[in-house]
């Protein structure tokens, strides 16, 4: 594990300064993204040279290689913006593996560590933008409240259907064994099921209310995701993937035309507590995702 000490410290400075760029500008720089990249595959070759282990380099490279092909995925599904698929491919490159079932276990655990504590996150930081942006997403929740009401008053009805159910049951026994699992499994299901269709809502109602918004001219980055299209004098700017660039930035400043964009939460920092997280199951508990799994099964 010691080899890996500085790729993990290389990786933790350009996280660092990868969540500041983000927080404050909403982009991370190519040249911090591309640098990780490079010092991590650098770094891994010129030791598999020095040692004569040429799998410390190849293992590398695979995990770059699998976290470039995700991070494609994820951008051209929107689910990352450009710095944050970039970031993934990096990081790549740093996580530890012993061998290619190591590797794959290794990639899978932070993975989920990054998805289920980026989740929390995100939920977190948006509270901030729901209470900056009331107004715009008020009226966006009560909207589509009003449109999904029959849905959560039928799941209301069947969930106080399942409560008195459940009281008749502890009063005269009603259900046996096998009849009284099913009618557990959809007594914990509803709830469950309520809880995802208000949760949906939110994340509708903070996208439309609070995270779009019309942009000035001279404030537009490269990168905005246009949320429509801009006609131009001569032709339009499309919305794109890849969001707007230098080009059609400079035509809508000389045209001085404002766009609609979509904003998006700062994902950086769910890869810094990821990547903490990470470490802290490494160095202060001593566990592994392999043995970690294990015990979970």
């Amino acid at each position: 594990m010691e080899r890996y000490y500085f790729l993990f410290a290389l990786a933790l400075i350009w996280i660092i300064f990868a969540t500041i760029q983000d927080l404050r500008k909403r982009e991370v720089a190519n040249w911090l993204t591309y640098s990780l990249i490079i010092f991590a595959l650098a770094y891994r070759a010129f030791y598999s040279l020095s040692s004569g282990d040429f799998r410390f380099f190849a293992y590398g490279l695979l995990g770059f290689g699998i976290f470039w092909a995700l991070a494609y995925a994820f951008y051209y599904g929107k689910v990352f913006a450009g710095g944050d698929a970039k970031l993934l491919m990096g990081l790549g490159a740093i996580i530890p593996g012993e061998s290619i079932n190591d590797l794959a276990i290794n990639l899978v655990f932070f993975l989920l560590l990054l998805f289920f504590l980026g989740a929390i996150y995100s939920l977190v930081f948006s509270l901030g933008i729901v209470y900056n942006r009331y107004d715009g997403f008020k009226k966006e929740f009560v909207k589509r409240i009003g449109k999904e009401k029959r849905t959560l008053s039928f799941l209301l009805a069947i969930y106080v259907l399942l409560v008195l159910v459940f009281i008749g049951d502890l009063l005269f026994g009603i259900f046996n064994y096998e009849s009284g699992f099913y009618f557990r499994s959809a007594f914990y299901l509803v709830p469950f099921i309520f809880f995802f269709v208000i949760l949906f809502i939110y994340l509708k109602s903070l996208e439309y209310g609070a995270l779009i918004k019309k942009v000035g001219p001279k404030f537009l980055r490269e990168g905005d995701w246009l949320e429509k299209d801009v006609k131009m004098s001569r032709g339009w700017i499309r919305k794109s993937v890849h969001g707007l660039s230098i080009e059609e930035i400079d035509k809508l400043r000389r045209a001085r035309k404002s766009a609609w964009i979509r904003e998006g939460i700062p994902f950086v920092p769910a890869f810094l507590i990821a990547f903490l997280v990470m470490l802290f199951f490494f160095f202060f508990l001593g566990l592994f995702p392999r043995e970690i799994f294990l015990f979970l099964s």
